[in-house]
């Protein structure tokens, strides 16, 4: 609809999660009026994030270094991991203040109509983790939808065999819902109600 680089941004834009073409069109006309340092600005932390950021070597969070701030910190519960399907999953635990205990981060969720299997989640680096036995409780907090909930059983059913205590968080999230969108309330009593799976 409109000429050349125009045209080019709002695909690009369009291209992003949940940016449907309406807002793809609202964000580029609003880089187009703004100031020319902020888009620079903007240019350069998007080079800068691609350039700098990575994934943490042990949990796969969002890291600068090898180790995210989580891992390093010595003060963490080292008995204790909540397994969550994105980095983002696991800002929205630790707003709650519930949990003190380190995280792995699977990077997906298992969904067959999407071609994601077991296989392509980072399932092999956790269990090298529950290999030296310091962990004695594994958190599944994936998602409280179908692909959440399949991950979820897939999980519990491949841990039970190590004698590991396994939770899920309680109600109290929406079904069919994501958990970086939940308040830290719901998310915090969840958290404290959490049941074991492998009872």
């Amino acid at each position: 609809m409109y000429e050349g680089v125009v045209q080019d941004l709002i695909d690009e834009l369009g291209r992003l999660p949940n940016v449907g073409p309406k807002s793809a069109q609202r964000i580029a006309f609003h880089i187009l009026q703004a100031d020319p340092a902020d888009v620079t600005r903007l240019a350069e932390v998007l080079l800068e994030v691609k350039d700098k950021a990575r994934f943490c070597d042990r949990c796969g969070n969002v890291s600068q270094d090898s180790l995210c701030r989580i891992c390093a910190d010595p003060r963490r519960d080292q008995t204790s991991i909540c397994v969550v399907e994105e980095a983002k999953d696991v800002v929205a635990v630790e707003r709650t203040r519930e949990f003190r205990g380190l995280y792995h981060v699977l990077g997906g969720a298992i969904s067959p109509m999407d071609g994601v299997g077991p296989e392509d989640l980072r399932i092999a680096e956790l269990m090298s983790r529950l290999s030296d036995g310091t962990v004695t409780e594994i958190i599944i907090a994936t998602d409280p939808n179908i692909q959440g909930e399949a991950t979820a059983t897939y999980l519990s059913r491949f841990l039970k065999h190590m004698g590991i205590v396994i939770t899920r968080p309680a109600s109290g999230l929406p079904v069919g819902g994501d958990l970086e969108y939940a308040d830290e309330v719901t998310l915090g009593r969840a958290f404290e109600g959490r049941r074991a799976v492998n009872d």
